[in-house]
């Protein structure tokens, strides 16, 4: 990567981005659509998958086997929209920052392909599809699910404010840990307690990582973030996290009851948040954004683990 920070170009010129032409969208869907399937991030799932995960996860640990399919269905279907619904708010609050930076310029929004009232209008719609999603569950979850949009519509702005904005990522992404569990039971038990707050540790590092993507656009604008705070610390600092998270998967395991198997599954997810920290290259945007994506396989291994804890 260029030592030197990106000067400011207009939309639409070559550069890095993680908006790649050509893919399935480009291919199969009418041009009017696309801008806003690419404002929901339909064309880059791992993050409803990172949404996802801590959900999942939940239900496993709350269900034992089998898992409830309806409710797994429901909660897959859930973190799409509520995902997109996320995008959406961010990208309409960030506009104006997206299109200083490199990699964001592209979006819809910046690149002039959807106007801000149009991406209302939109988030209105997802709201409404989460919404009826949301009313399939018991009425402690649709509570429960209601006070997350504080989380939704507060995350956005605090990469003003923080130098810490992935922990309250953290708190936004984790909350399914909360919901999956009350969704299963009908209340909040330890388990789910201590499975939100591993959840937060478990962002920190991995979206830490992500942002070093951005660290010299982020820097230049004024962006705050943890890899501008943590600087050449940061593999350290994402070791740390990566411990603490298997850490708390290791009690949150014990709080639930789980047998052995669960532990020799959690001793595989733990290598590979070893093997992130340890390959990771902080000054490559490419390696960043693969490490960050590999968490959907620690999300896999995890969810295998808690399932065969239950034997």
């Amino acid at each position: 990567m260029d030592s030197q920070p990106s000067s400011i170009v207009p939309p639409g010129a070559p550069g890095y981005t993680d908006i790649h032409s050509g893919d399935w969208i480009d291919r199969f869907v009418p041009a009017a659509a696309r801008p806003y399937l690419r404002l929901a991030r339909l064309d880059r799932p791992i993050g409803t998958w990172l949404l996802l995960f801590p959900c999942w996860w939940s239900i496993a640990l709350a269900g034992g086997l089998p898992p409830d399919l309806w409710l797994m269905a429901l909660f897959g279907l859930g973190a799409v929209v509520m995902r997109g619904a996320g995008c959406t708010v961010n990208d309409i609050l960030d506009r104006k920052f997206d299109a200083m930076v490199e990699r964001t310029r592209s979006r819809p929004i910046p690149s002039g392909q959807v106007s801000v009232r149009q991406a209302l209008a939109f988030l209105l719609f997802q709201l409404l599809v989460g919404l009826a999603i949301l009313l399939q569950l018991n009425l402690a979850s649709v509570a429960l699910g209601a006070l997350s949009l504080v989380l939704v519509f507060t995350y956005p702005l605090m990469k003003r404010i923080t130098w810490w904005p992935q922990a309250f990522l953290g708190l936004t992404f984790n909350w399914g840990a909360l919901l999956g569990w009350t969704a299963v039971r009908g209340d909040l038990g330890w388990p789910a307690l201590a499975l939100y707050v591993t959840g937060i540790a478990w962002t920190l590092g991995y979206d830490t990582i992500y942002a070093h993507q951005d660290k010299e656009d982020d820097a230049r604008i004024g962006v705050k973030s943890t890899a501008l705070r943590l600087g050449a610390a940061s593999r350290a600092w994402v070791g740390g996290f990566y411990a603490l998270t298997a850490a708390g998967l290791a009690v949150t395991g014990w709080l639930t009851g789980l047998g052995a198997w669960f532990y020799a599954g959690l001793a595989l997810a733990a290598l590979q948040l070893a093997w992130q920290t340890a390959d990771w290259k902080p000054d490559d945007q490419a390696d960043c954004l693969r490490k960050f994506k590999s968490n959907r396989l620690f999300g896999w291994i995890l969810l295998g683990a808690v399932l065969a804890g239950h034997l």
